[in-house]
C-alpha cells in the first residue's frame, strides 16, 4: 500500500526491535472460538507477493481475509513484542481492519499510537489503494458464492475531524481542499444512500410473486413461473453479451434498440448486489453439471412444512420410477464428466512429462556449471516460484520480486525458462492459452539463444540474495509497472501488449498529433486474437480525433482500407461497419463526413449484399438527413463509388431516385458532385443493363416535357437545369455506347501509329468519369474508335446501327420538339438548352452534326414568310427553335463557312420577322445569348450593318432596335468604330420611326462608355431629337427619349444628368401642360412620373433643386391633379419634403453631400409613397429603378 506522507513501513534501529527480528511472531486476533485456522479462503494481498516481509522470514501466512495469522515460527513466550512493531506488521501485512480495531482499542486505554494515528488520518492511504480484501465472511460470500474476491472499495470518506491541516499551506487553496473534502464525504453518503435503495429494489423485484403461487408452481411443474424483471434484465445482459462475444455486431444493436429501458454496458444497471453470472456458453456447458466444491459444503438442517405435503403428491406413486430414471441419467452424465476429465488429466500429464523433459535437456546443455548452485538454492527456489503469478505465459518475466533472476542474479536466462515452464506445467490452458498459440509461443521461446551472464564467485544464499535485490526500487504493482517489467518474446506477445496499452497511451496523445498513432491501431487490431479487443482499438481509431480535418480523415481512411485489404470482407462487415453506424448520427459533422467516406472507401472490401443492402440504406438515410454540406457532397460520392460496384439489378430504381434526390440539393457543391461521381457511376451501371437509352434518357426527357406542359403559367426554371444538367452528364456514355456498338468495333485494333486526337475535339469534362477516353479505356483505343467513326458516318451511313439511329430518330426529334414548346422570353430556358445541344453537337462530332443535326433543324425553320404566323404570332420563327439552333448548333465549330453560315441563319430570320410584322423575341434572344459572349460581337455587327443598309424600313428599324441589346459587355473602341457611325446613320433615315429606334442604342452608349468625345456625339444628336422644331409633334420621339432618360439617367454620368436629361426633362413637363390631346397628355405625365421617381435616387444640388427638379415636378402636379389624382398625392408629398429640404439647407449649416432620397425618410411621407405605389398601373420596370442608387 502505498502511501504518501507517512511510511508505516519505516522501522527503528533500535535494540528492542532487532532483538525482536530474531523472535517474530504472527499475532492472532479475531479467530473462531475453538482456536481452529481455517482454510485459505482470500487472495494473496498484493503488498505479500511483491515484496515478503523481512521480519516474518519462514512463515507461512493465511489470508488476510480470515482475520487471523497463523504462528510461523516458534516464539519465546518471556519476550514481550512492543505494540509499534505490531502496528507496523498489521500494516505491512494489509490488515487495514485489524489495525483499526488496534487502534480504536489503545485510543479507549488512553494508549494512542503514532503511527496508527497518523496511517488513518491520511485519507491518501486508502484512495491510491488498488484493492483490498473482502472486509467479512458475508461480504465475501456476496461477492463470490464464497469464492475469494476482490472488496469493492468505497473511496476515502474524509470528516472535518479526520483532517490533517498540517498537510495545508498558507498558499490559499486550504479552503478549496476542505470543501472538497467536505463534498467528497457527503458524496459517500450519498453513493451509500443509493446502494441501500437500489439493494431494496432489488430485492422487491425478487418477491414479486406471492407465496401462494409459488406453491402452486412447486406442486404443479408442467406450469411455468412466469418471468421476474429482474430474471429478464439479466437474460438480456447475458444474452447481448453473447452476441457481442460472437460477432452477432448487428443482432445486438437490434437487439438493444428493442430494450432501450436497459443499459448493456453496466451489470449494475440489472440490479445493485447481484452477482454477475458466468456467460450463456459456460452457463450450457455446466448445465448437468453441478459439482458442489468441498470447500462450499456445510451441514445444514432441512424440514418440511406440513402445508406443503399435499395428498396427491404423497399418495402419488408413479413419481417414483420417474424420479429413478432422472437420477440414473443425472449419473450417466456424471460419469461421462467424470472421463473427460480423467482424459483431460492424461493429456495434462503428459504434457507435463513433455516439459520436464525439456526442462531436463536444458539443464544438461546450457546449466552444468550452474547444478551445484541450484542445489544448495533448492529450497529458496521453490518458494519463489511459489509466489510467482500465473501469467499467460506470453512474457519472459523480469519482475523485481516476482522471478528467479531476482533471486538467483548470477545465473543465466535459462532459469526463468525453467520457472516458466515448470509454472505452465502447473497451470492448465485457460481460454487465452489455445494449445496452438502456446506451441507458437514454446517454439518462439526454445528459438531463440539463452543470453549469458557473469557468474558471481560470492557464495551468498539465495534467500539472501533475494532480500539484498529488495532494495531495488522497482516497480511492479501497477498497471504500468507490469507492462514495463515483461518483455514480450513473441510477435503475438507484442501484438497483445500493444492491445492493453494502446487505450492507456491515445489519451495522452496531443489531438494535432494522433494521426502518428494510426499505423499502431491497425496493425494491433489486425493481429489481435480477441474480437473484443479489436473493437476497443477500432473504437478508438473512429474516435482517436474530436474533429478531423482533411488529412488526418485521409490517414485514417487510408489504413481503414488498409486495414480491410489484410482482413477481408467479413470482418470488415463485423468490425468496420458497425463503427461506422455508431457515428452515423455524430454531432460532429466532420465524424459524419468520416462516416460517409468510409461507406464509398470501403465499398470494394465489402460482401456484396451488405454493398446493396446495409451501406446503401446508410448513404441513402444521410443524404435525406443530414444538414451539413460537407457531409450530403461526401455520401454523393460514395454512392457513385457504390454504384460503380452494385450488381444487384432490383436496385436499380432506387439508384435512380438517388440521383433525382441528389439533383435536387440547395446545395451547388452536391450538385457539383453529383455531376462529377454519382451520374458517370451510374450511367456505366444503367449501360451495362442496357438502360441508357431504354429507360434513363427517355425518362429524363419525359419528366422535361412534362415540367414544360405544366408551367405554362409559371414553369419551375430549377427543375428544368436539374434535368437538362442531368442530360449533359449523360452525353458522354451515351457517346461511348454509340462508339462500343458500332458496326466497325470489331476491326478496331491498335497496331501501328495511332491517330491523334484533337485537344478540341471534346468539351471540357466536369471530371475524368466524364472523359469519353476514359469510358473507352483508354485515349489511343479511343482515337482508333473515332477515325472509323468519322470514315463510317461520312463513307457508309448509319445501317445497322441501332444505338446511332436511336440517336438520330428518336432522340433528336424528341428534343427539337420540346424545345419548340419553351417560353422564347425565358432567358434561363434558352440557355440552358443551347449548352444541351452544343454540348451535344461538339461530342458526337462536325460530320454527325452538319449530317444528322442542321438538316432536321432546316426542315422546321423554312425561312419564308409563310412560315410566320404574323397573326397569331406563333410561327416557327417566333419560338426558342431559332435562338436555340443559332446559339446551340450554329456556333459549335468556329471555321469560316460556319461563321457564315450563323450570319446568314440570323440575316434571314430578321428580315423575314420584320418584313413579317411578327413578334421579335425569338430574334432578341437570339442576340442576347451570342452577345454574352464578345468573341461574337464582330459577327453580330456584321449581321446589324446588313440590317442598316437594307432597303425595307422595318428591316432598318429592327436593326436600329437591335443594337441595344449587344452594347453591353461591348468594348469602346468597337463602339465606336462601328456602332455609332451605324446609329448616326440611322438616326438621319428618312423614317421617322427608324430615327425613334436609334434613341434606346443611344441611351445605352450614355450608360456604358466613358469616352468624352462619343459622349459628347451622343449628346448632339438627342439634343437634336428635343431641339429640332420637325420633332415637336413627334409624340412616340417623345414618350421614346423620356422613358430613355429614366433608365440610363440614374447610372450616366452626373455632368450629362445635371446638364442634359433634368432640364429637358423640366422642357418636356412644361410643354406638357399646353398639350390639348388628353391621352397624349396623360402618357407623356405617366412617363414623367416614372423618370422623376428614378431620378429622385440621384444626388441632385441645390442649384438644380431649385431651377429645374422641382419646377418639372409643379409642372407634373398641374398635368396629374386633372389626369391621375392617385400620381397627384404622390408628387405633393414629393414637391413638400424637397422644399423643406431646400429650406433646411438654407438656414443651416452644409451637411455635404446629401440625395434627395436620403432626404425624404419621414415615416408619414414613406407610408403614402409605398401605398400609392401599389396603387399604380405603371410598368414594373421602371418602377423598380425608384430606389435604385447610382452604380
Amino acid at each position: 500500500m502505498a502511501t504518501s506522507s507517512v511510511n508505516p513501513f519505516n522501522l527503528s534501529d533500535s535494540d528492542e526491535e532487532a532483538e525482536q527480528q530474531q523472535n517474530v511472531v504472527d499475532t492472532e486476533h479475531g479467530s473462531s472460538s475453538d482456536g481452529a485456522v481455517g482454510p485459505p479462503s482470500g487472495p494473496i494481498s498484493p503488498q505479500t507477493d511483491a515484496a515478503p516481509a523481512t521480519l516474518l522470514c519462514g512463515s507461512s501466512r493465511t489470508s488476510p481475509s480470515g482475520e487471523a495469522v497463523t504462528v510461523a515460527a516458534a516464539i519465546s513466550l518471556e519476550a514481550r513484542v512492543p505494540i509499534d512493531l505490531i502496528a507496523a506488521q498489521l500494516l505491512r501485512d494489509q490488515y487495514v481492519l485489524t489495525a483499526l480495531e488496534f487502534h480504536t482499542e489503545l485510543l479507549e486505554a488512553g494508549r494512542e499510537l503514532p503511527r496508527l494515528r497518523d496511517y488513518f488520518s491520511n485519507p491518501g492511504n486508502f484512495e491510491r489503494q488498488s484493492g483490498t480484501p473482502p472486509a467479512s465472511k458475508e461480504q465475501g460470500q456476496m461477492l463470490g458464492q464464497g469464492q475469494p474476491g476482490p472488496l469493492n472499495r468505497a473511496g476515502s470518506i474524509s470528516t472535518l475531524d479526520s483532517l490533517d491541516f498540517a498537510r495545508y499551506s498558507d498558499d490559499g487553496n486550504r479552503d478549496t481542499d476542505e470543501r472538497v473534502a467536505v463534498l467528497e464525504f457527503e458524496l459517500r453518503k450519498a453513493k451509500d444512500t443509493i446502494q441501500a435503495l437500489r439493494a431494496n429494489l432489488t430485492q422487491a423485484a425478487e418477491s414479486e410473486v406471492p407465496m401462494q403461487e409459488r406453491k402452486n408452481y412447486k406442486s404443479s411443474p408442467e406450469i411455468q413461473e412466469p418471468i421476474k424483471s429482474l430474471e429478464k434484465r439479466a437474460l438480456n445482459f447475458l444474452v447481448n453479451e453473447y452476441l457481442l462475444k460472437n460477432n452477432y455486431k448487428l443482432s445486438s444493436i437490434t437487439f438493444s434498440d428493442e430494450n432501450d429501458d436497459q443499459d448493456f454496458e453496466l451489470w449494475d444497471d440489472v440490479g445493485l448486489n447481484i452477482p454477475k453470472p458466468p456467460d450463456l456458453l459456460q452457463l450450457y456447458r455446466n448445465c448437468g453439471n453441478h459439482v458442489i466444491s468441498s470447500k462450499g459444503v456445510v451441514d445444514i438442517a432441512v424440514g418440511v412444512e406440513i402445508e406443503d405435503l399435499q395428498p396427491p403428491c404423497i399418495s402419488n406413486q408413479d413419481s417414483f420410477p420417474k424420479e429413478q430414471v432422472q437420477q440414473t441419467a443425472v449419473i450417466e452424465e456424471l460419469e461421462y464428466q467424470i472421463s473427460l476429465l480423467n482424459s483431460d488429466k492424461q493429456s495434462l500429464a503428459e504434457q507435463m512429462k513433455k516439459l520436464q523433459s525439456e526442462i531436463e535437456f536444458l539443464k544438461n546443455n546450457h546449466l552444468m556449471s550452474t547444478l551445484t548452485v541450484l542445489e544448495s538454492g533448492k529450497h529458496a527456489l521453490d518458494q519463489v516460484l511459489q509466489t510467482v503469478p500465473v501469467g499467460n505465459g506470453q512474457y519472459l518475466e523480469i519482475t523485481g520480486s516476482d522471478t528467479v533472476d531476482r533471486t538467483l542474479p548470477q545465473e543465466n536466462c535459462a532459469n526463468s525458462l525453467v520457472s516458466n515452464s515448470t509454472a505452465d506445467s502447473e497451470c492448465p490452458s485457460t481460454e487465452t492459452q489455445s494449445p496452438h498459440y502456446t506451441n507458437i509461443r514454446h517454439q518462439t521461446t526454445m528459438s531463440k539463444e539463452p543470453v549469458q551472464f557473469d557468474k558471481s564467485n560470492r557464495k551468498l544464499s539465495p534467500a539472501f540474495h533475494q532480500a539484498l535485490l529488495s532494495f531495488c526500487r522497482m516497480s511492479a504493482d501497477s498497471r504500468l509497472g507490469s507492462e514495463v517489467s515483461r518483455i514480450a518474446d513473441s510477435e503475438e506477445s507484442v501484438t497483445l501488449m500493444l492491445g492493453r496499452c494502446l487505450p492507456h497511451i491515445v489519451p495522452n496523445v496531443l489531438l494535432a498529433k494522433r494521426e502518428e498513432l494510426i499505423p499502431l491501431i491497425l496493425c494491433t487490431a489486425c493481429l489481435h486474437p480477441e474480437s473484443k479487443e479489436r473493437d476497443q482499438l477500432l473504437h478508438i481509431l473512429f474516435n482517436l480525433i474530436k474533429r478531423p480535418d482533411d488529412e488526418q480523415r485521409q490517414m485514417i481512411l487510408t489504413g481503414c482500407v488498409a486495414f480491410a485489404r489484410h482482413v477481408g470482407p467479413t470482418r470488415v462487415e463485423a468490425e468496420l461497419l458497425p463503427q461506422c453506424w455508431e457515428q452515423i448520427n455524430h454531432k460532429y459533422p466532420e465524424r459524419r463526413l468520416l462516416v460517409a467516406e468510409s461507406c464509398g472507401a470501403l465499398a470494394p472490401y465489402l460482401p456484396k449484399e451488405i454493398r446493396s443492402s446495409l451501406v446503401l440504406s446508410m448513404l441513402q438515410q444521410m443524404l435525406t438527413e443530414d444538414k451539413a454540406d460537407m457531409v450530403r457532397e461526401a455520401v454523393v460520392k460514395s454512392l457513385g463509388i457504390i454504384m460503380g460496384y452494385i450488381d444487384d439489378t432490383d436496385k436499380y430504381v432506387q439508384g435512380f431516385e438517388l440521383m433525382i434526390l441528389a439533383l435536387g440539393d440547395p446545395s451547388e457543391r452536391v450538385i457539383s458532385a453529383v455531376h462529377q461521381v454519382f451520374i458517370p457511376a451510374f450511367a456505366a451501371w444503367s449501360t451495362e443493363l442496357n438502360n441508357l437509352q431504354s429507360h434513363l434518357i427517355p425518362t429524363l426527357l419525359d419528366r422535361i416535357e412534362k415540367l414544360l406542359r405544366d408551367g405554362e403559367h409559371g414553369l419551375d426554371e430549377h427543375k428544368l437545369h436539374m434535368y437538362l444538367s442531368a442530360l449533359q452528364s449523360l452525353t458522354p456514355p451515351l457517346f461511348a455506347v454509340v462508339l462500343q456498338n458500332a458496326p466497325f468495333t470489331s476491326k478496331a485494333k491498335l497496331h501501328g501509329e495511332v491517330p491523334l486526337i484533337e485537344v478540341t475535339r471534346f468539351p471540357r469534362p466536369a471530371s475524368p468519369l466524364q472523359d469519353v477516353a476514359v469510358i473507352i479505356g483508354s485515349r489511343e483505343q479511343l482515337a482508333v474508335l473515332l477515325q472509323l467513326y468519322d470514315y463510317q458516318l461520312e463513307h457508309e451511313g448509319t445501317t445497322g446501327w441501332e444505338s446511332l439511329l436511336w440517336v438520330v430518330n428518336q432522340l433528336l426529334p424528341q428534343l427539337i420538339e420540346t424545345v419548340g414548346r419553351i417560353n422564347v422570353t425565358s432567358t434561363t430556358c434558352v440557355h440552358e438548352f443551347s449548352r444541351f445541344f452544343w454540348r451535344l453537337c461538339r461530342t458526337f462530332g462536325k460530320i454527325f452534326t452538319n449530317t444528322k443535326v442542321k438538316p432536321q433543324f432546316q426542315e422546321i425553320l423554312r425561312l419564308s414568310e409563310e412560315n410566320v404566323d404574323a397573326s397569331a404570332g406563333n410561327g416557327i420563327l417566333t419560338k426558342a427553335t431559332v435562338p436555340i439552333y443559332a446559339t446551340g448548333v450554329l456556333t459549335c465549330y468556329n471555321q469560316d463557312e460556319d461563321r457564315k453560315l450563323l450570319v446568314g441563319f440570323l440575316e434571314d430570320v430578321m428580315t423575314t420577322l420584320s418584313l413579317s410584322h411578327a413578334p421579335l423575341d425569338s430574334l432578341k434572344a437570339a442576340f442576347v445569348e451570342l452577345g454574352a459572349n464578345p468573341a461574337y460581337h464582330e459577327l453580330l455587327l456584321t449581321v446589324l450593318w446588313y440590317g442598316v443598309v437594307h432597303t425595307s424600313a422595318l428591316v432598318r428599324c429592327t436593326a436600329a432596335r437591335m443594337f441595344e441589346l449587344i452594347l453591353q459587355g461591348m468594348s469602346e473602341a468597337l463602339i465606336d468604330k462601328r456602332v455609332a457611325p451605324a446609329l448616326v446613320t440611322l438616326s438621319s433615315d428618312p423614317e421617322f420611326s427608324v430615327r425613334i429606334a436609334t434613341i434606346p442604342a443611344f441611351g445605352t452608349i450614355m450608360e456604358t462608355v466613358t469616352q468624352r468625345e462619343l459622349l459628347e456625339r451622343v449628346k448632339m444628336q438627342l439634343a437634336s431629337f428635343l431641339e429640332d422644331p420637325q420633332y415637336q409633334d413627334q409624340h412616340s420621339l417623345h414618350m421614346e427619349i423620356i422613358k430613355t432618360f429614366g433608365r440610363v439617367g440614374p447610372n450616366a454620368e452626373p455632368r450629362f444628368r445635371d446638364e442634359f436629361v433634368l432640364p429637358h426633362l423640366h422642357k418636356l413637363a412644361l410643354s406638357n401642360n399646353m398639350q390639348t390631346v388628353e391621352s397624349k397628355r396623360l402618357d407623356i405625365a405617366t412617363q414623367l412620373f416614372e423618370s422623376y421617381s428614378a431620378l429622385a435616387c440621384c444626388f441632385i444640388s441645390e442649384e438644380l433643386m431649385i431651377n429645374h427638379f422641382l419646377p418639372g415636378l409643379r409642372c407634373l402636379r398641374n398635368d396629374m391633379e386633372h389626369l391621375s389624382p392617385e400620381h397627384e398625392v404622390i408628387l405633393c408629398s414629393m414637391i413638400k419634403e424637397c422644399e423643406q429640404k431646400v429650406e433646411n439647407k438654407n438656414s443651416q449649416e452644409p451637411q455635404g453631400s446629401m440625395s434627395i432620397a436620403a432626404s425624404l425618410v419621414s415615416e408619414d411621407t414613406k407610408t403614402k409613397f409605398l401605398n400609392k405605389m401599389g396603387q399604380l398601373t405603371t410598368s414594373g420596370a421602371m418602377l423598380a429603378n425608384v430606389f435604385q442608387r447610382k452604380k
